[in-house]
């Protein structure tokens, strides 16, 4: 199915996991998200990603609303929370399993791993662990623990990057049939995102270059579901002193919005990272706003 097109009304999304307040590089995803849906006139979503509750710290979420509000970041609709959604992930995963287009499987990490060093296959060091395909023809008298979506064999997938450019990923190579279902019973990261996105009538995803690999697999399953593609742009990290992504996991601070001055200033670094003009002398944050929302609309 194509990309939404050009006609349909513009609505974006700024989608923070609350295992943690906002750090400067969840500022700039969410301050380019922002800036897209203006430029367009369009409307912008906050969507809170706690479908992995075991790794949300409670009141987080609403620390990040308090963030966005002091940073002049409002959404147009009230927020939504994934973990009051699973009814719309499970009548997903049952239309999959309907149409054999997922399956159970009984396999471990470990499992996982072993057969592929049994293949001579090693996981490389920044990628994805391959599923090899042991459940595919059923689950060998084991007890199942995941659901997994079953990759079409024509499973190379084009998509253009607004900011980046033309990509391509083959999917069975790169990931294989990857887990809708986890062995904890949670649903998982890329199901829920295109049940959401499509639920919400998203039509234009911002968001960090670090989920750029995920598109191709959001792309299957959108193809799978029947639901549209929408139009991607993948903004630049920002990077830690030792050149890793900055995030939460790395120890990145929380981001001071304390006062007016620290939200500005904040956002000035965001709009730095994206490549908009500096501030200048615009101590007001609606004019800074306005004129990053000019010059975002110019380069794209």
């Amino acid at each position: 199915m194509s990309a939404a097109g050009p006609s349909q009304a513009y609505r974006g999304r700024f989608a923070p996991s609350p295992t943690g307040p906002l750090h400067a590089g969840s500022l700039v995803a969410a301050l380019a998200s922002w800036l897209d849906a203006r430029a367009q006139q369009g409307q912008w979503l906050v969507r809170i990603e706690d479908v992995d509750l075991p790794r949300c710290v409670p009141g987080v979420d609403q620390h990040i609303l308090q963030q966005l509000a002091a940073c002049g970041l409002y959404p147009d609709q009230p927020p939504v929370w994934q973990s009051q959604r699973t009814d719309l992930y499970r009548r997903a995963l049952d239309r999959l399993i309907e149409c054999d287009q997922a399956y159970p499987c009984a396999c471990t990490r470990k499992d996982i791993e072993e057969a592929l060093h049994a293949n001579g296959k090693t996981k490389p060091r920044h990628g994805e662990l391959v599923y090899p395909g042991t459940c595919r023809d059923g689950l060998h008298g084991k007890p199942a623990r995941a659901w997994r979506f079953r990759t079409p064999e024509q499973s190379v997938v084009h998509w253009t990057d607004r900011r980046c450019g033309p990509q391509v990923q083959d999917v069975a190579q790169a990931v294989g049939d990857f887990v809708l279902l986890r062995a904890d019973g949670l649903f998982a990261y890329q199901l829920a995102v295109v049940v959401d996105d499509a639920d919400q009538g998203v039509t234009h995803v911002v968001r960090g270059e670090d989920l750029s690999d995920n598109t191709p697999r959001q792309i299957l399953l959108q193809r799978a579901l029947g639901y549209p593609t929408p139009h991607y742009l993948h903004t630049p990290l920002v990077l830690a002193e030792d050149g890793q992504k900055l995030s939460k996991q790395n120890g990145a601070a929380a981001l001071d919005t304390s006062t007016a001055e620290a939200a500005l200033a904040a956002l000035d670094q965001a709009a730095e990272s994206l490549g908009l003009h500096p501030r200048g002398n615009r101590d007001n944050r609606g004019m800074a706003l306005a004129a990053w929302v000019a010059h975002w609309r110019a380069m794209y």
